[in-house]
């Protein structure tokens, strides 16, 4: 059974930082064919895309709000997918979700519903 596990998050002060990771099982060895993102959502606001990472790791993309913030990165031997996040703010208090798309393109989807697979989430939270 193909699985994403996500972990990592927790309570944090503004100006601190988190590492979320996410790890895929059930893949079979083809967890390189797939691309990885980070999502998160807040109460009352819509699932929205945080980072993503290509099949082959040469290709990365972020939201505005957090690039020179958060680092995205992928190991394919452990099948894993990481987020490191550093200069966190409250605003960035949510949710966080791992996804994967079956894609072996440069270009990383940002759509919700472009995603195959979820993990069940993380909790993040920053205090002021």
């Amino acid at each position: 059974q193909v699985q994403l596990v996500d972990s990592g998050g927790g309570l944090v002060q503004a100006g601190g930082s988190l590492r979320l990771s996410c790890a895929a099982s059930g893949f079979g060895g083809s967890f390189s064919g797939y691309t990885m993102a980070w999502f998160r959502q807040a109460p009352g606001k819509e699932r929205e895309f945080v980072a993503g990472i290509n099949w082959n790791g040469r290709s990365t993309h972020y939201t505005d709000s957090v690039k020179a913030r958060f680092t995205i990165s992928r190991d394919i031997a452990k099948a894993t997918a990481s987020l490191q996040m550093n200069s966190l703010k409250p605003e960035d208090t949510a949710i966080y979700y791992c996804a994967a798309e079956r894609s072996i393109s440069d270009i990383v989807l940002t759509s919700v519903s472009s995603y195959d697979l979820w993990g069940q989430g993380t909790q993040v939270t920053v205090s002021s």
